[in-house]
């Protein structure tokens, strides 16, 4: 396989990728080296780096992925807004996501704790949307629930990895430019989310018969006063997603 052919083969696998391809990945795939396979994703990188692309190939989540380039954004979000409602993401959700990001694993209390309100409906909000997700259980008295960020979460805030989290201060910014700004969600019932699908971690666990912690979840009442001072909300769209 020439460089020509190379090249072309590797856009097409990552274009075709629903999650982002890895190095070994992409290797296999071409039957040649990692060495071989990262040169190659450099030289990719660097082609659709350019000022006339409107797309560009990112390191996320420990793998590449088209993603739109920032000065499009705008038009791209406006673009998937008229295709489909948009997901929407209190701040009260959001806070509650930089917890869970920064002190994972985390289990209910310790997060109620940290915000002083009750987190129940919100964490099952952020199952919901898959921003989070199950990471076993604390070796304590009544073994609770430890929930950590998931793969889309990384894809979605643009993170390689959890070693690319920015300081506290400028999560906001991040979140911002991630979620969307364009928009201002109204409070979203605690409740809400016992509406929705179960979520893959939700279902595991009922099938598992563990279903004390859903159901002191479905019990927790909504979140007080800190929930009416942030009605501000970002709107979650995907103008930073691929293809």
């Amino acid at each position: 396989m020439n460089p020509t052919e190379l090249h072309a083969a590797l856009e097409a696998i990552i274009y075709a990728a629903d999650e982002p391809a890895t190095l070994e990945q992409i290797a296999h795939a071409l039957g040649i080296e990692k060495a071989e396979a990262r040169v190659a994703l450099d030289n990719l990188t660097a082609t659709y780096s350019t000022e006339d692309r409107g797309i560009e190939v990112r390191k996320v989540a420990g793998g590449w992925k088209f993603y739109t380039k920032p000065q499009h954004h705008e038009a791209v979000r406006k673009f998937i807004k008229s295709l489909q409602p948009p997901l929407r993401l209190t701040m009260a959700a959001l806070e509650t996501l930089a917890v869970i990001a920064y002190k994972q694993p985390a289990t209910v209390p310790e997060i109620n704790e940290i915000r002083g309100v009750n987190v129940g409906g919100t964490i099952k909000t952020l199952l919901e949307k898959r921003l989070i997700t199950t990471a076993g259980r604390k070796e304590v008295i009544g073994r609770p629930i430890l929930y950590r960020t998931s793969k889309q979460f990384l894809m979605r805030f643009g993170l390689s990895d959890l070693d690319e989290l920015p300081s506290l201060k400028e999560f906001e910014q991040l979140a911002a430019s991630a979620l969307g700004d364009d928009g201002i969600a109204p409070i979203e019932p605690e409740g809400e989310a016992s509406a929705a699908a179960e979520s893959p971690e939700a279902t595991a666990i009922h099938a598992s018969g563990e279903t004390n912690d859903l159901a002191e979840l479905a019990e927790d009442t909504p979140e007080p006063s800190s929930e009416a001072e942030s009605s501000r909300a970002a709107t979650v769209g995907n103008s930073d997603s691929g293809n």
